[in-house]
């Protein structure tokens, strides 16, 4: 049996959650991992490899850079032996620098609501490596830097959506049809 399907990888990876976004504890957050792990934030290819890269990317870009009303909730997980996958959504008002997510923004005072998908690999019962995805237009479009209404983007609809199943779908198809149609009928 594999090692890592006797321990609870999920109380591993919380632990990893709460170092990054409660503590914000670089230290801490790298006692939940292997001696040399990597991090891939996908949508900006940020983050870092190995111990030493990744603990000083978490101490200088990203546990110390996020709002103070961050809210992380978790929408479902799967795990396998050596694997686990966390669906969640990351809510907060966007009032600080984010180094790791916005390289460059100055904070625009929105809020904003983003789904997340998190691919956890373990190896001997720690975090060996992340790969964590989001779609970076709909954090564009919540943050004023992309015009939603122009392209064929949603923003916290993401998020509610995820949240509440019932909600409306395919209104960008909706909107789209409307703006052909007036664009074949002007006046």
């Amino acid at each position: 049996m594999n090692e890592n399907a006797r321990i609870d990888l999920g109380s591993v990876f919380d632990a990893h959650m709460a170092a990054e976004f409660e503590q914000h504890d670089a230290d801490a957050t790298m006692e939940t991992m292997t001696a040399e792990p990597y991090l891939t934030h996908v949508p900006v290819v940020t983050g870092g490899v190995g111990h030493r890269d990744l603990h000083d990317f978490y101490r200088d870009h990203f546990v110390t850079k996020w709002p103070a009303d961050l809210s992380v909730e978790r929408i479902t997980r799967t795990q396998g032996d050596d694997i686990l996958i966390d669906e969640f959504i990351v809510r907060y008002t966007h009032d600080v620098v984010m180094d790791a997510i916005l390289p460059g923004i100055a904070p625009t005072g929105r809020r904003v609501e983003v789904p997340h998908v998190a691919v956890v690999g373990f190896e001997d019962g720690k975090v060996a490596c992340e790969r964590i995805y989001w779609d970076q237009a709909s954090l564009l479009a919540q943050i004023g830097l992309l015009d939603a209404s122009a392209l064929p983007v949603v923003g916290a609809e993401q998020a509610r959506v995820v949240c509440d199943p019932t909600r409306p779908r395919n209104e960008l198809i909706t909107r789209a049809e409307r703006t052909a149609a007036e664009s074949a009928n002007p006046g």
